[in-house]
């Protein structure tokens, strides 16, 4: 029986209601409620042990549950919340989403809360297969991810986007990929190189080098992909802060709302600002769509809006978030999203 889950039978009255059964009816049925949920035997078993047909003991299991004889808890974690988790999921037709509490006090909330990353990475534990190629883009949220692992099948580690600061590679995306490759004992394919170039021509050079091509040869055989997302404003979009003045109220004036691994959204999900990524060392969102699992890392209230926009793209298929953020996604007016799992392109391309 699932650890999370923990089923109660009683033989004692448990309500008003359950003396109304007489005394054999009630150890009949309390002994047949503990062969079904807590030994895990089968209706026609406990019918050929009892004597009756599988009908009456499908109807005394519900007599059971409806006069309180039997009460089924289901937990989780404290800092999981369920019923967010599935409502968000169903709203946006996410194969998984995974809802954590909040911070107490919103106000001093980072932009990327640390305890994200640590379910990201037990997620992740469940997602990845022997043999998976698992992709990490650079992103806050992705390296506490990657500090919280512990256990990974298998499976070969590469980078998807370059470093927010090549000098800061060795606490950034590039030991983020060391680490999960250390953990799940496969091989690690980083890249050494700035997000950002100065010019198209630049990044090119770049992804033509003999390391950086390398890694680029794997974007195709990735089969699960963490990423992460920012709203467009100081201090929530690192590529934001790597642009200049300039350069941030041109991409807003096309209505940037979020960004992901360097690609920009409007609030519909559609891409703007393309030719940003042609000075990018990023995969492209092309083979991001094409990947089988997309699991973006993201939440706040902050990157609320954000995160809905990167949900519209088509290019995510599960989420971990908190509550602040969700209670945002789970209140938006407007037409209901398409179901991130058709991972349908909003421009139509």
């Amino acid at each position: 029986m699932n650890s999370s889950e923990e089923i109660a039978v009683s033989a004692m009255s448990a309500g008003r209601p359950a003396l109304r059964m007489g005394p054999a009816e009630l150890v009949q049925a309390a002994a047949m409620a503990r062969r079904f949920y807590l030994e895990g035997k089968s209706k026609i078993q406990i019918a050929e042990e009892f004597g009756v047909s599988r009908f009456k003991v499908a109807r005394v299991l519900e007599t059971a549950l409806e006069r309180d004889l039997v009460r089924i808890e289901i937990r989780v974690p404290a800092e999981l919340d369920a019923e967010r988790s599935d409502a968000l999921r169903a709203r946006y037709g996410l194969r998984h989403a995974v809802v954590v509490e909040a911070p107490a006090d919103a106000a001093e909330e980072s932009p990327d809360p640390e305890n994200l990353g640590a379910v990201a990475a037990d997620l992740l534990g469940e997602l990845v297969n022997e043999g998976d190629v698992l992709g990490l883009a650079w992103g806050r949220s992705t390296i506490h991810m990657a500090a919280a692992l512990h256990r990974l099948p298998p499976c070969t580690v590469v980078q998807l986007t370059g470093v927010y600061d090549a000098g800061t590679a060795e606490r950034g995306s590039v030991e983020a990929v060391r680490r999960a490759a250390q953990v799940s004992g496969g091989e690690a394919h980083p890249i050494y190189a700035p997000m950002l170039l100065p010019d198209p021509a630049t990044a090119a050079a770049l992804r033509n080098q003999t390391g950086i091509a390398r890694a680029f040869e794997y974007f195709d055989k990735v089969t699960v992909a963490c990423v992460s997302i920012g709203s467009w404003e100081p201090g929530i979009s690192t590529v934001h802060d790597m642009l200049t003045d300039e350069e941030r109220a041109h991409y807003a004036s096309l209505g940037v709302a979020a960004e992901m691994s360097a690609h920009l959204f409007d609030t519909e999900g559609r891409r703007v600002g393309r030719d940003l990524g042609e000075r990018c060392i990023t995969v492209e969102a092309d083979r991001l769509r094409r990947i089988p699992e997309v699991v973006a890392i993201a939440g706040g209230h902050r990157k609320a809006a954000a995160i809905g926009a990167v949900l519209r793209s088509g290019l995510v298929t599960s989420l971990v978030t908190d509550t602040a953020a969700a209670d945002f996604l789970l209140h938006e007016t407007g037409p209901g999203p398409r179901p991130a799992l058709d991972r349908a392109d909003p421009d139509g391309d």
